[in-house]
């Protein structure tokens, strides 16, 4: 019978495993020997780590070798049994995996929620959740929506991300300009360079799980650092880019930095003024300023 919170070895191992995936996969150096050393720490100490990482009287943080984002994963991996950062470098993920680690929320509904509103982040879908969006999803009620909102709640406050971080995703006010997140220029800089090795054959590949039942390693992905965010790019494995045919034009770029994380989705837009521009979803208004329209003009042309 497997026990209820993982042993620190199977901690340390997880680790252990996104170290080597990392540095197969090129990452900076830096990166990989944080988790490295976070693991051989973890796995060294008769502390329950698992323990510790439910506990508020005390900090994982305060640990040594374990930064912000290395003890965000640990809890997340305590809390859930899963690691998405682990599964993004085995290619694993997909929103629909990602909705069911919500209690009450099975295969079929979480394939529902995706298709109908295309969200792929847990706090997408709790932003979904509070706008009223999810309850437009057949089989979601009002009581269901109270419980996956309270489900959310849990599950992203005791993964590490800032209270802070995630009410600027309920008030979208707060999201433009703020330095929890990325500048759009900085996001397009990276999906050029991620399109262009990827065009170029130069990247390291892996094999999805999704949509690739002759397990191909043929997904390329990228690790980068700009501007003090680590950055991990990769074209779009869901049903939807299948389906649309945009597995090669729609990328997904994660990133993170003193564990604050998400993802953007980079698209080329289909019509209005960006029309041909590649965008970040989500951040339209900024994309359009990065452009600088005018008569003539050609900046950040895709």
């Amino acid at each position: 019978m497997r026990p209820e919170y993982p042993a620190n070895q199977e901690i340390a191992d997880v680790l252990e495993r996104v170290a080597a995936l990392l540095e197969a996969q090129g990452a900076n150096i830096y990166r990989v020997n944080a988790y490295r050393k976070a693991a051989h720490l973890i796995e060294g100490t008769n502390r329950s780590i698992a323990l510790l990482a439910r506990t508020k009287e005390e900090r994982l943080e305060d640990l040594p070798d374990v930064g912000e984002s290395i003890a965000g994963a640990i809890r997340e991996f305590v809390h859930t049994g899963r690691l998405g950062l682990l599964e993004r470098l085995e290619g694993q993920v997909s929103p629909e995996d990602l909705f069911t680690t919500i209690p009450g929320l099975g295969e079929e509904l979480a394939k529902r929620i995706y298709n109908e509103l295309h969200v792929e982040t847990l706090e997408e879908l709790e932003l979904a959740a509070h706008d009223g969006r999810i309850e437009r999803v057949p089989g979601i009620g009002h009581r269901r929506v109270m419980a996956i909102r309270d489900s959310l709640d849990s599950i992203l406050s005791r993964s590490g991300r800032r209270r802070a971080k995630r009410m600027r995703y309920l008030d979208k006010e707060g999201i433009h300009g703020e330095p929890d997140f990325p500048a759009v220029s900085t996001i397009l800089k990276v999906d050029e360079e991620y399109r262009r090795k990827a065009e170029e054959g130069v990247l390291k590949t892996i094999a999805p799980r999704r949509f690739n039942p002759g397990g191909k390693s043929w997904l390329p992905v990228m690790h980068t650092e700009q501007e003090g965010w680590q950055f991990t790019a990769l074209f779009s494995n869901t049903a939807r880019a299948h389906e649309l045919g945009k597995t090669k034009d729609w990328v997904v770029i994660y990133f993170e930095k003193d564990g604050r994380e998400s993802q953007y989705t980079v698209v080329t837009e289909q019509q209005g003024p960006l029309h041909g521009r590649r965008v970040v979803r989500g951040r339209e208004n900024e994309c359009l300023s990065f452009y600088s329209w005018g008569p003539g003009s050609e900046a950040g042309s895709a």
